[in-house]
């Protein structure tokens, strides 16, 4: 690839990474989005957590033989670490590709064991940079975990498909009165514990459920809850679930069933990553959806962020 092409690529990332940080240093943010392939020619998506970067490399075909493209690669990490100021050795590259399912999420990738902690609007969250597909903490989410923990006061808030709990940890902070996290990986599980573990050194009413969501929601018939979080991924054929899971067939039973497991005046955050998502409004018993996507979406994601995110209450 010509010199012109790099000095392309270094002109970009200079201009976005100079109107970010500032961004991120006004809102005390030490994890953010910096380029989310701007040129067609650096199919990258690159991320700062605290003093390291995370580089995401969309898969695609190119032209390049294997010498060409790891001269390609090194130098687009050089010119990275020259624009941010980052170490060349903390610039963690993985390659992106589109998942079959979500069973894919649980594989471990690695083994290198490159954890640290982050900050978030005051709280702290373990991330991987190697071992996983992701990294932990999904930052695209950042103000809909706030307005969770701005509304959890003395609520009690049911995280589903959870991850690695942040929006649990927001809700305690939020102060509510309980937190039920469910997940079918125990892997996750386990990390979303010791997140909560990390911001509080007590939190009594945290109950962590290892469970199918789907079969979970039909099962659970005696708790009610004031805030669900459904953030479910597109498409899962995992072997631990009783059924697959296709968020755009399944979503009105899920937030149905959801509706039923809510207080009067409860809500439920839904969001997905389905880039075609519709949603079946006429379909779902509430007469108060709000699209809250505009709302929810970080300064860094603008643009760029193809997830719906709804806010649905209960009558």
């Amino acid at each position: 690839m010509e010199q012109g092409k790099f000095e392309m690529f270094q002109n970009r990332l200079e201009k976005v990474y100079r109107h970010r940080s500032k961004q991120a240093r006004r809102q005390g943010i030490d994890c953010f989005r910096i380029y989310d392939h701007d040129l067609p020619e650096f199919p990258f998506i690159v991320e700062r957590f605290d003093d390291k970067l995370y580089v995401s490399e969309y898969k695609r075909h190119h032209d390049m033989e294997d010498t060409a493209y790891e001269f390609w690669l090194e130098r687009s990490k050089e010119i990275m670490a020259v624009v941010t100021g980052i170490a060349f050795e903390n610039i963690f590259a993985r390659m992106r590709q589109r998942k079959s399912g979500r069973k894919g999420q649980y594989q471990k990738l690695d083994e290198e064991k490159n954890e640290f902690v982050v900050k978030e609007n005051g709280l702290s969250f373990f991330v991987n940079l190697t071992d996983y597909l992701d990294t932990g903490l999904f930052l695209d989410h950042r103000i809909t975990r706030q307005m969770v923990r701005e509304a959890s006061n003395q609520k009690s808030v049911l995280n589903l498909f959870a991850y690695t709990g942040s929006f649990s940890v927001y809700a305690a902070a939020g102060n509510a009165s309980s937190v039920v996290t469910v997940d079918l990986s125990k892997t996750y599980l386990d990390w979303a514990k010791r997140n909560m573990e990390l911001n509080f050194s007590s939190f009594p009413n945290h109950h962590i459920v290892h469970a199918d969501v789907k079969q979970f929601l039909k099962e659970e018939k005696k708790s009610r809850y004031d805030i669900i979080v459904l953030d479910p991924p597109t498409f899962s054929n995992s072997k631990r679930m009783e059924d697959i899971l296709d968020i755009q067939r399944d979503h009105v039973e899920l937030v149905n069933d959801c509706l039923e497991l809510l207080h009067p005046g409860g809500v439920i955050y839904f969001s997905n990553n389905f880039t075609k998502f519709e949603l079946h409004t006429s379909e779902i018993r509430s007469k108060e959806i709000k699209d809250i996507t505009k709302a929810t979406t970080p300064f860094d994601f603008e643009g760029k962020l193809n997830r719906p995110c709804y806010k649905i209450r209960k009558m």
